[in-house]
């Protein structure tokens, strides 16, 4: 009889969720939600897992999720193996020519790939693609300290708006075509997700990071942030390291119309769905104007 009263509580508490949920399946229906996957939770099978349950749920009540992914651990494994030597300046890793041959393999190859027969096996139709398809993303050189590591200067997103037109999760390597013939570039994950989703206007960008967000000078996470204070905290040092690309992801992603955008702990257990259909939320959201909770009505 305990039994069977736990499994009732748990049925209504589910219940409940699912109906405070409505005002969030509502806003985001039809929604464009560009998410960065990746850190450690894309080397471990049940992380990868959930992250594509999350995915599909995502699709099945109507939103359009377009997956873009990283890859540097499996790199910097491969790279080891190979013994090549990695270097990285400023967040970003310098990539030579013997570099981005194994960039390119392990991205548009074996990380692309896992994500998509992951999202397939829970039910999901994902194709995989990099920046180099339909020239979906072409780049020139970010920095010549970098090699080739690419600044995306011109987007063809149309691809995208197809797939998930016909009911398919892109999956996108961020790996992208360069000016001139027969050219790669590598880019940085949250760079080429900040790029495709100012470039598709999307409503959102979650960026997963390992981290549980953006902190403030006591260490404390800051669940709201405006551009202005981005900038400050930048100048007065407190976001530093790792932290910077990705917030100047999210400002570039702002400028260009993204509605919102939120850096959060992809280790969490449905970090993407805490986010989008819950009152709590995760992480740290970096936004220009007030959020909306209610729901447009179309007449």
């Amino acid at each position: 009889m305990k039994q069977q009263t736990r499994t009732m509580q748990d049925s209504i508490a589910t219940a409940k969720t699912l109906s405070e949920a409505l005002p969030y399946l509502q806003r985001y229906s039809g929604a464009v939600v560009v998410v960065k996957f990746g850190g450690n939770a894309m080397g471990d099978d049940e992380a990868m897992a959930e992250f594509a349950r999350d995915i599909v749920l995502m699709r099945q009540v109507g939103v359009n999720p377009v997956v873009v992914h990283g890859g540097g651990p499996m790199i910097n494994e491969m790279l080891t193996k190979l013994g090549i030597k990695s270097e990285f300046v400023r967040g970003k890793r310098v990539t030579d020519k013997a570099t981005v041959e194994v960039v390119e393999m392990i991205l548009s190859g074996l990380v692309n790939k896992r994500i998509v027969q992951a999202i397939n096996d829970q039910g999901g139709r994902a194709v995989g693609i990099s920046g180099k398809d339909d020239d979906l993303m072409v780049c020139e050189a970010d920095d010549p300290e970098l090699g080739f590591v690419g600044r995306p200067v011109e987007m063809n997103v149309q691809v995208l708006r197809d797939l998930y037109n016909a009911g398919i999760i892109p999956v996108v390597a961020p790996v992208a075509t360069g000016m001139a013939d027969n050219e790669t570039f590598n880019v940085n994950g949250d760079t080429a997700a900040g790029a495709i989703a100012g470039a598709l206007q999307a409503d959102r960008l979650l960026l997963l990071t390992d981290v549980s967000g953006v902190k403030n000078a006591e260490g404390v996470v800051m669940t709201q942030i405006t551009p202005e204070e981005i900038r400050q905290m930048t100048a007065d040092g407190v976001i530093a390291g790792g932290m910077i690309p990705k917030t100047e992801t999210a400002l570039m992603a702002l400028d260009q119309g993204v509605r919102a955008v939120t850096i959060l702990d992809g280790r969490l257990p449905n970090a993407c769905l805490l986010e989008l259909f819950t009152d709590h939320g995760a992480g740290s959201q970096i936004r220009s104007t007030e959020p909306r909770v209610k729901p447009r009505i179309r007449r």
